[in-house]
């Protein structure tokens, strides 16, 4: 006998679906496909070829703290990572005696949680049928291998578009204590604060509940405090960003020609950062398209994201970030439900077009190279 399931669950059982199934896709991309890009060349354990770049790094600060491997050359960039991953890692591993392994575990679980709330999110504000292509629009995302591997992407989103939900629904001591997590994984938590913010006030909400909108500052506050107590400097991960990443603020221009010409150039970063040109090209449509729409709050999210991106001495990063732009894979979603008789090819394009970006990057990333 066929049990009906309610809206509700449906949803979420689509989303899980489509999670698992991606899931399964990189493993068995990683499996065969390393493989056959190595030449018969030997092929690096499984485990070993999602410790890459910030993924050891956070491990780095999980085992040994922000003041690194002793036995290892200083590194001034570690306290641009919030604490929230490193200290997951640090739970995880005292049951998972791999730090590789919890951290792929830690991104598992969470990327479902995400990925049920980014469906359900999307159904609460869109007709039947936006959840799974909202979920779909992003794991087809060219830089969705971030949500594989134990980068802290899909623990940010496990925070934060719950959070949004919430929001939505006027759960507001809810939005704010999903907020204060988010805030302890990125830096993004101050935009999902500030936004959360504009959220409440454009929604008219009673003024005596305001109180809950400074929770999410919180972790932003104890963070800086932890880094005054360690070495004097409140903005600590400000400077790590400039220390480790040469990152800090210029004109938009500046850093525009500067990328054009690491980008136009035949260096092994070339390609990588024709990618930046071509998600900050994204990134600034979206916050167009926002602001076309009035969506204030979710502007005040994403565009404040972008402006800070398109800022930076050079685009770094720009394409991953873009997966934590919910906004723009429920606008995709929104854009391919059955309206009319060319609205429904609006997914089979973008997933023929973006598809095969997002399993070259997972290649590229299992290689050892920089993606983004």
């Amino acid at each position: 006998m066929i049990i009906p399931l309610g809206p509700s669950r449906r949803t979420a059982v689509e989303a899980l679906l489509l999670w698992l199934s991606s899931r399964l896709g990189i493993i068995v991309l990683a499996v065969v496909g390393a493989g056959a890009l190595t030449g018969g060349e030997t092929v690096a354990p499984f485990l070993e070829r999602w410790k890459h770049w910030d993924a050891q790094l956070l491990i780095t600060i999980a085992e040994h703290g922000y003041d690194g491997d002793p036995a290892a050359e200083p590194d001034e960039g570690l306290p641009a990572f919030f604490p929230g991953m490193p200290l997951t890692l640090r739970a995880v591993h005292l049951f998972v005696g791999d730090w590789t392994l919890a951290g792929l575990l830690i991104s598992f679980v969470a990327g479902a949680v995400a990925m049920v709330a980014l469906a359900r999110l999307a159904e609460f504000e869109g007709p039947r049928g936006t959840g799974w292509r909202a979920v779909l629009a992003l794991l087809l995302w060219p830089m969705s291998v971030f949500l594989f591997t134990g980068y802290s992407e899909a623990l940010f989103l496990a925070f934060a578009i719950p959070a949004w939900l919430a929001a939505r629904q006027g759960r507001w001591p809810l939005a704010a204590a999903l907020g204060a997590g988010a805030s302890c994984m990125r830096i993004t938590g101050l935009f999902l604060a500030l936004a959360l913010i504009v959220e409440f006030f454009t929604g008219r909400q009673p003024v005596r509940r305001a109180g809950w909108l400074a929770l999410p500052f919180v972790p932003l506050v104890l963070y800086s405090a932890y880094h005054y107590s360690r070495n004097g400097d409140w903005m600590a991960w400000k400077h790590a960003q400039e220390a480790g990443w040469g990152r800090h603020m210029v004109w938009p221009w500046e850093s525009f020609v500067t990328t054009l010409d690491s980008a136009m150039g035949d260096g092994r970063f070339a390609w990588a950062f024709r990618l930046e040109i071509a998600g900050a090209v994204v990134g600034v449509g979206l916050v167009l398209v926002l602001l076309y729409l009035r969506r204030w709050s979710e502007l005040v999210y994403v565009g404040l994201q972008v402006g800070a991106l398109v800022c930076s001495a050079y685009y770094l990063s720009i394409p991953r970030s873009a997966l934590l732009w919910w906004p723009l894979f429920l606008l995709i979603a929104r854009a391919s439900t059955p309206g009319s008789r060319w609205r429904q090819w609006v997914i089979v394009v973008y997933a023929l077009v973006v598809g095969p970006l997002m399993v070259l990057n997972t290649l590229t990333f299992m290689n050892g190279a920089w993606v983004g």
